[in-house]
């Protein structure tokens, strides 16, 4: 974060005239994988974010598929990298049913997220919210 009234999405580096929102305005030369990891980073704890979401911010509208590679590939990121925070259109859990599906609900849990009939509660706990609230127009 940059500062105490910062959007938790905003960059500190951000550039006139770039989205805040938008990680590709921000990572000029890293690899898509680098850009995803660094957006996921970027949502707040109790929070989620769509694979869709997160593709959008990247200024990938339809890669919510290349980001769901991305986050697969984490490896030794994930302890650095909150994946456990991107879903599946309508806030499910992509991986229900396998362990990871279960550490991911876990921990998604011990963050205060809710859950309604297997689903986060995306008017809750989504990032659309924030998303809106960074880009209106500061005072």
């Amino acid at each position: 974060m940059t500062g105490k009234g910062a959007s938790p999405l905003r960059m500190a580096n951000h550039r006139p005239g770039a989205s805040p929102l938008r990680m590709a305005d921000h990572l000029p030369g890293a690899g898509f994988f680098e850009r995803v990891y660094a957006v996921v980073c970027r949502i707040p704890r109790g929070r989620v974010a769509t694979y869709g979401q997160v593709a959008a911010l990247l200024g990938v509208p339809r890669g919510a598929r290349a980001v769901g590679w991305a986050l697969r590939g984490i490896g030794a990121r994930a302890a650095r990298v909150p994946w456990h925070r991107v879903l599946g259109r309508g806030g499910r859990i992509s991986l229900d049913g396998r362990p990871a599906g279960v550490v991911q609900r876990r921990r998604l849990r011990q963050e205060g997220v809710r859950f309604t009939s297997g689903r986060v509660d995306m008017e809750r706990h989504g990032l659309a919210r924030i998303i809106r609230e960074a880009a209106r127009p500061s005072e």
